[in-house]
């Protein structure tokens, strides 16, 4: 078991792309994306079952050691803002074999 960083990072769909490059520069090595991401912030309501609104959130979950995430929060910090999502980060324990 090792100690880890868990970021759960959500965006509009339309940054997606933007944030896989960022993590792509951090050198990051794995990650989770959920397309259609729903719930309720600072953008209203987004429902990934509503056709008539069609903004979608992404949602990218990773986990690293804590060197690896100092490095992404280097790249990651000044680029929310235009991101304009939302990144949660946690202390983890991982399995890794």
């Amino acid at each position: 078991m090792t100690l880890m960083k868990k970021f759960e990072i959500v965006i509009g769909i339309e940054h997606l792309n933007q944030l896989i490059e960022l993590l792509e520069r951090s050198e990051v090595r794995g990650y989770t994306v959920i397309k259609k991401a729903g719930g309720l912030g600072s953008r209203g309501a987004r429902n990934p079952d509503d056709l008539l609104i069609p903004d979608e959130n992404a949602m990218i979950i990773l986990a690293c050691e804590e060197d690896q995430a100092q490095k992404m929060l280097h790249e990651l910090q000044p680029a929310m803002e235009e991101l304009n999502g939302m990144c949660l980060i946690s202390n983890c324990h991982a399995y890794i074999h």
